[in-house]
């Protein structure tokens, strides 16, 4: 295993889960990965539900520390990748929903069908109640930021900030890394705990990091 696979960290442990003895087990499980020497990489444009499986038990609050390098298949208008946290389930196949879980998802879409999407550039929170059924819970217009699109030859850092306790998700700005968008999961779902995340792409090829 290589510890490009961990970007999930649980605040407070003692040990730290970046020792590559401690990786959790993974799984691809739908789409065409492979390990491009240091980085993790999804190289199938055409997969539009291509996904790899994480086993790492999530509670309390946690951090999603990661960056994404656009490695084409976008040419066509649309492409995008997200994060399911904090999963009771793993369905190791290609599958829209992944078990109970938040879908934290970024989106690039000329031409959305989905009127609640916005054109372009934009962020979706997605609630998942199984393998084939998601809800759409938020959806952000982030084409103040399409400007950076003009230049994907850098890797973009993402990070990501989750209390279980609360319910609080915290996304922060990768250009201003002392703001962030929050929202607060539903009251019903809190706490939040799983054993499981997903890594997902759709129509687009990336590679992934774990920052440093």
């Amino acid at each position: 295993m290589k510890r490009i696979v961990l970007f999930l960290v649980v605040f407070g442990m003692a040990a730290s889960m970046y020792a590559q003895s401690q990786l959790p087990p993974y799984r691809f499980a739908a789409g065409s990965w492979r390990f491009a020497g240091e980085r993790l990489l999804q190289n199938d444009a055409k997969s539009g539900l291509a996904k790899v499986n994480f086993e790492a038990p999530q509670s309390g609050p946690m951090i999603y520390d990661f960056n994404a390098l656009y490695e084409g298949g976008a040419e066509d208008g649309h492409g995008g990748f997200g994060l399911h946290i904090f999963g009771d389930s793993a369905y190791n196949g290609a599958s829209w929903g992944s078990g109970n879980s938040y879908l934290l998802w970024l989106n690039y879409d000329e031409n959305p069908t989905n009127r609640s999407i916005p054109r372009g550039l934009s962020a979706q929170v997605y609630r998942s109640y199984s393998n084939s059924r998601m809800e759409l819970v938020e959806s952000v217009d982030l084409n103040v930021y399409a400007e950076y699109l003009n230049d994907l030859s850098e890797p973009v850092s993402f990070k990501i900030i989750a209390d279980g306790n609360t319910g609080e998700v915290r996304v922060y700005d990768p250009v201003d890394p002392d703001s962030y968008y929050y929202f607060y999961v539903s009251n019903r779902d809190v706490p939040l705990r799983g054993n499981y995340a997903s890594l997902r792409t759709n129509g687009i090829k990336l590679s992934f990091a774990l920052e440093q």
